[in-house]
């Protein structure tokens, strides 16, 4: 019987012990039952899923987890992006991340405030674009509109080695130090103040600030890179494959490694986004293919958002509405290896990625791995077990183990 395989990413999961929670971390806290399942009958360990030079971003851990080396592969985030949204990049062409975000003060004590403007809206974000992009028409930069404050520039002749920082990693702190850097960085200074300029009274944040809302008044821009040269997942590993995902970045590592995009009705990459439909899916599409990779946002933003609770609620219903079907599929069938874990931390008391450890779980036991009966799926007890891989990029040849079995 030719087996299947899952891989489920619940971005950021991990954390560190919250005081407010009796100095528990929200795995420990939430009720997860399928999970915890999975962790006492099948493989337990940690995983040091990003290299410890690189940042701990989602676009590095998950290129990791499905086999990638980012040493090799990877040239910036935005150039990921671009393939989900359907931007071809020219040999010369750098991708840059494009957030809309909400800064606060003017000048050097200029903060920012909140790096997704409230969850600006996908249509507002647009319009705020649209007019920016007539503003900068004889800049020779393109912009192209994502999802909520999600976009993408593409900038011909670019300067790829330009020090760019993610604003995720800035709520409430100066920005002054974290601007561009380095050749290039001039031009898309020039291109952050004229958009500041141009959004400060824009009829789009009249409309959120008398609405209560935070106003995205300034573009940020980060990740560039030129387009990446990688192996199909076919070609490395010999299997067919899927992508369930709301994110582009995701979606974007999907096209460069040759995997089908499924979209999904009401997956949004939040707190409400389709858990159950997620899963769903993925289900239907091991009836034509052998791996499929879902990745859930949700607990990412919880963490960016300093939000415990939501984060909590994050881990409940991925493990009720995603691990449960995943599950019993797998117990029923005989012939599904999954694994579950997260990319990174998102600890809730920095509210951005940490590059520790992750805990994560396979089920059945893969040859090679130990099982831990007794054992929950959290930091702790992923700990104990002692069971340690030094490397995301080995996690692909556990969960592929018995392919040809």
């Amino acid at each position: 019987m030719a087996r299947k395989f899952i891989i489920l990413i619940g971005d950021g999961m991990a954390d560190w012990p919250i005081p407010s929670l009796g100095n528990m971390t929200p795995l420990e806290r939430a009720n997860k039952p399928h999970m915890d399942f999975m962790a006492s009958q099948g493989s337990l360990g940690l995983v040091q899923v990003v290299p410890a030079d690189m940042y701990p971003g989602s676009d590095v851990s998950n290129l990791s987890i499905i086999g990638y080396d980012p040493r090799e592969v990877y040239t910036g985030r935005s150039p990921l992006e671009a393939a989900s949204m359907g931007v071809e990049l020219g040999k010369d062409d750098v991708a840059v991340r494009c957030n809309v975000v909400a800064l606060k003060n003017h000048g050097a004590k200029s903060e920012m405030e909140d790096f997704s403007a409230g969850h600006i809206s996908t249509g507002e974000a647009a319009e705020l674009l649209h007019t920016l992009q007539e503003a900068v028409a004889d800049r020779n930069v393109r912009f192209y509109p994502g999802v909520s404050y999600r976009h993408l520039m593409v900038w011909p002749g670019g300067n790829d080695a330009v020090v760019t920082t993610p604003p995720h990693d800035l709520h409430g702190k100066n920005i002054t130090e974290y601007l561009p850097k380095g050749e290039g960085a001039e031009f898309l200074l020039e291109l952050m103040e004229v958009s500041r300029e141009l959004f400060a009274d824009h009829p789009v944040n009249r409309k959120r600030v008398e609405a209560g809302k935070q106003p995205g008044n300034s573009i940020w821009l980060w990740g560039q890179g030129k387009a990446p040269r990688m192996k199909t997942f076919g070609q490395k590993y010999g299997l067919t494959g899927s992508v369930v995902a709301a994110v582009d970045l995701l979606r974007g590592i999907g096209v460069y490694a040759g995997l089908d995009l499924v979209s999904v009705p009401g997956a949004t990459g939040y707190i409400d986004t389709n858990f159950r439909g997620k899963a769903e899916y993925a289900l239907r599409e091991l009836e034509s293919k052998d791996f499929v990779l879902i990745h859930v946002e949700a607990p990412d933003e919880a963490g960016h958002n300093g939000s415990a609770p939501d984060k909590i609620r994050a881990i409940e219903r991925i493990d009720e509405e995603m691990v449960g079907p995943i599950l019993a599929r797998a117990r029923e069938g005989g012939d599904l290896t999954v694994l579950v874990l997260p990319d990174h931390p998102t600890p809730v008391a920095i509210r951005t990625h940490s590059q520790e450890p992750v805990p994560f779980i396979f089920y059945p036991a893969p040859t090679g791995l130990s099982s831990f009966p007794g054992k929950r799926f959290t930091e702790a007890d992923a700990r104990a077990t002692g069971q340690f891989l030094d490397a995301g990029t080995r996690l692909i040849d556990y969960l592929l183990a018995g392919k040809d079995a």
